[in-house]
């Protein structure tokens, strides 16, 4: 799993450059989404569970099936769903790539520029609101919000908008936020742009939305949260696309592998169980690491 240490000094000073670069390409950039979004959710092996849980709540939330877009790993897998799922829930099963990162590659690959596209994993099990430091109130209206939140990126003229990443409310803020902050890859919108300086690199298989995060702030400026917001989701669940072998490894090499190619933007850290994290830093809107 290691790598000469020439390879992450190479990688950081190509991000130096690419870092400038983009600074000053952002004041001309203009946010110009489509009309309306389109729902893409990556799936594998389960076709039973994307009906009871993410399908579930598109439909109850008031998202228009037709917007909602299944994509699978292959031929076998497309016939199942095809089988397995009610036509009335979703518009259509796209046959795309086998693995997470490489999927969501192929989902940008597949739409036109500048498609307002809302991401999300076939296990959410409803969005959720702050109340209190002790009560989240379910959204009942799941389209009012997708849509609210791109007018919220065309307004701050950002990319990506994503949600507070644990179900808990002590932890939430009621506020919206454009600093760097981590935009959590079960549940995310984004307006789509082919450019390969927003996609994670292929060279991680775990902490590749860390990376998407880093790369939508660097190339924009900033990201959109919404710090009152959350899900339901089981993190890691049998089947789906997030299981790998070996994850401590994995992760122990994504996380080395950030804090060397994105210095000052995030930090390591290791919790009880072996299992490596990273911490992004503490940026505001525009700025850079100091």
């Amino acid at each position: 799993m290691g790598e000469h240490p020439l390879y992450f000094f190479c990688m950081s000073y190509n991000f130096s450059k690419i870092y400038i670069l983009e600074m000053s390409a952002r004041k001309t950039r203009k946010n110009r989404p489509t009309k309306s979004y389109v729902v893409a959710i990556p799936s594998y092996n389960r076709p039973d569970a994307i009906v009871q849980k993410s399908l579930k709540t598109l439909s109850d939330g008031g998202v228009p099936s037709n917007v909602v877009h299944i994509f699978v790993a292959n031929k076998a897998e497309e016939k199942r769903y095809k089988n397995a799922v009610p036509k009335e829930m979703y518009g259509k099963i796209v046959v795309g790539k086998i693995g997470i990162t490489e999927q969501r590659k192929f989902i940008v690959n597949h739409y036109a520029e500048n498609q307002a596209i809302v991401s999300i994993d076939d296990d959410v099990e409803g969005l959720f609101k702050k109340v209190s430091d002790k009560e989240l109130k379910k959204i009942s209206n799941v389209h009012k919000f997708f849509s609210d939140a791109f007018t919220t990126l065309k307004k701050e003229n950002l990319y990506i908008w994503g949600i507070y990443p644990v179900h808990n409310p002590f932890f939430m803020k009621n506020k919206t936020t454009t600093d760097l902050k981590f935009i959590i890859g079960t549940l995310y919108g984004f307006i789509n742009r082919k450019t390969k300086t927003v996609q994670p690199s292929s060279q991680i298989k775990e902490k590749e939305d860390y990376e998407q995060s880093i790369k939508y702030f660097i190339k924009d400026g900033g990201v959109v949260r919404y710090n009152d917001v959350t899900i339901k989701a089981k993190k890691h669940a049998p089947g789906g696309l997030g299981v790998t072998e070996g994850r401590l490894d994995a992760n122990r090499f994504a996380a080395e592998y950030l804090e060397k190619k994105y210095p000052g933007y995030v930090s390591v850290f290791h919790r009880d169980n072996g299992m490596t994290e990273v911490r992004m830093a503490r940026i505001k809107r525009d700025e850079s690491p100091k």
